[in-house]
């Protein structure tokens, strides 16, 4: 396999990923430590991804189907590497072609685009077939069909594509009892293209308890594999069951019937997953370094230089018994300070207040802080890349860095 290599410290890196062509990296990804680099930056806890990626592994193992992560929160090589340590390449979802792209440059040869495929972007699909991908796309009109499988003729090539389901009123797909199921599946299976179906809980982002999160995992199980029965029954091959989120993956109990499961945000976790029980906050392998560069007193206010660019604008924990504001803040070291939130963001600013009768601590203009995000994807995607430390390795000082790894960015 061909893999980008992790970019050393104490260079000034080279990405290659980028569709546009290398794009340096910035001077920041040579830093010694968290006290290096021109805030805001982001950080990933390696130790932290290492344990998200071995409990999905795990109860993946225990349902006996394939794991085929979601690699659009990390977007990093790197990160995925720690998906498959001594081993090869594992399949791999993606949410753009740019992802796919990257991954087909680092060895990846199983791809699953998850997002409804349009024609202008066949052409790009039938060219990483051609280098030996196996790149499944999505659909769910007849419309789309068509265009796959003309796409597929003029090519001289089959495209595998799978029909999206839709299991709870969440963004795409047909329901498992739509007319036009059997019809597409036809139009699909005749030109040699139809694998599959795949279907997404998005709904069960608003899971809030334990036994929710189980009646979506199970709806949405039941929700593919009848649809998926519905293609058998006239007479359409089905060799794909695919489903998942985060917080079904963690929650699901029986998969009979289903062949892969996918997720994605696990590998980060972030405060919305940790507001609905999936993961606890000291999971989160993702946060963004910010500096203390003012105070208003008078308003019980902290400034820091991380906005909503560094953070995004992600309120996602705000529909959640408990709302983290824009993130919750840790000193250097990654102990949360207590009772300090993130609660307001400019574009370059960021407020700390604290709350529930907390102390607001005296942090001198300079103080350097971790914020853990809202919603790991949409903060990962404001940075060029991670600085990689290991917070169950402590030093003297400030925590030292021990690679960047850079991020494919664009679509």
């Amino acid at each position: 396999m061909t893999r980008r290599r992790t970019e050393p410290v104490d260079e000034d890196p080279v990405s290659p990923v980028s569709p546009e062509g290398p794009v340096r990296t910035p001077a920041s990804a040579a830093a010694r430590t968290l006290a290096d680099p021109d805030t805001p930056f982001a950080v990933v806890d390696v130790h932290k991804v290492r344990r998200n990626v071995e409990r999905l592994a795990a109860r993946a193992d225990r349902l006996g189907v394939t794991l085929r992560p979601h690699v659009k929160t990390a977007k990093s090589l790197d990160v995925a590497a720690l998906l498959h340590e001594g081993e090869g390449p594992c399949p791999v979802t993606v949410s753009t072609l740019a992802e796919a792209e990257a991954f087909a440059d680092g060895g990846y040869t199983d791809i699953t685009y998850a997002v409804g495929i349009d024609p202008h972007k066949l052409p790009r699909v039938v060219a990483l077939l051609r280098r030996g991908v196996t790149l499944r796309v999505l659909l769910d009109s007849s419309e789309q069909a068509e265009f796959v499988v003309e796409a597929s003729r003029r090519a001289g090539l089959s495209v595998p594509t799978q029909i999206e389901i839709d299991c709870d009123g969440h963004r795409g797909g047909l329901r498992p009892n739509a007319p036009g199921l059997p019809e597409i599946g036809r139009i699909l299976h005749e030109a040699g293209c139809l694998d599959g179906v795949l279907t997404h809980a998005g709904e069960s982002y608003f899971a809030h308890t334990t036994e929710d999160q189980r009646l979506a995992a199970s709806n949405e199980r039941d929700s593919a594999v009848a649809a998926a029965e519905r293609l058998r029954a006239a007479g359409l091959p089905v060799s794909t069951v695919s489903v998942g989120s985060t917080p079904t993956a963690h929650a699901a109990e029986d998969l009979a019937g289903v062949t892969e499961l996918r997720a994605g945000n696990y590998v980060f976790f972030d405060l919305v997953m940790a507001g609905l029980g999936v993961c606890r906050v000291e999971d989160l392998a993702l946060s963004v370094v910010v500096t203390v560069i003012g105070h208003r007193p008078e308003f019980g206010w902290i400034l820091t230089d991380g906005g909503w660019m560094a953070m995004s604008r992600d309120r996602g924990t705000a529909a959640q018994a408990q709302d983290q504001g824009y993130g919750l803040v840790a000193d250097l070291d990654g102990n949360l300070v207590p009772g300090l939130v993130m609660t307001a963001a400019s574009q370059e600013h960021g407020t700390l207040t604290a709350r529930d009768g907390a102390h607001l601590p005296a942090l001198p203009i300079g103080t350097r802080l971790r914020v853990l995000p809202n919603h790991a994807c949409a903060t990962a995607a404001q940075h060029h890349g991670y600085h990689v430390v290991d917070d169950t390795r402590p030093t003297a000082g400030s925590p030292v860095v021990q690679a960047f790894w850079s991020r494919v960015s664009g679509w």
